[in-house]
């Protein structure tokens, strides 16, 4: 009986030591969003100094604004097959934009007052917003 039990005691430790413990980790993958603004979707403000469009989407939520990272691209002016990041100048105009619960805005202004109104784009101009999920640490 002693010498089942002494058996059985070593398999089983030899059973617990060749365990090998896996560490399974979950990360939320980044999130993009492509979109395609017209040109007549560009709304000129009332002072006429800024072209706005905005992107009204529920991914961009209270834990988007404050504690994840957002980057946002458009097609680049001359070429449609190339993409910048915002915010930029381009032709005396800057191209920025403001992020919000619901949405994001993307702006377009004079960025040395010369021309009191920008140019609005003449053609259509592709949109990428990339949504990076942070883990907040206080």
């Amino acid at each position: 009986m002693k010498k089942f039990i002494l058996l059985f005691l070593c398999t089983a430790t030899l059973g617990l030591v060749s365990c090998k413990k896996d560490t399974i980790i979950q990360e939320t993958p980044n999130r993009t969003y492509n979109f395609t603004i017209q040109p007549n979707q560009w709304v000129l403000s009332a002072d006429r100094l800024t072209y706005t469009y905005e992107w009204k989407h529920n991914a961009i939520d209270e834990i988007t604004v404050d504690d994840e990272g957002v980057l946002v691209y458009i097609s680049h002016p001359l070429t449609s097959n190339s993409y910048i990041q915002l915010p930029y100048v381009y032709n005396v105009d800057a191209y920025s934009y403001e992020l919000f619960v619901g949405g994001i805005a993307i702006d377009i202004q004079s960025s040395d007052n010369q021309d009191d109104e920008p140019l609005r784009p003449t053609k259509p101009v592709l949109a990428k917003v990339v949504v990076i999920p942070s883990l907040y640490v206080d």
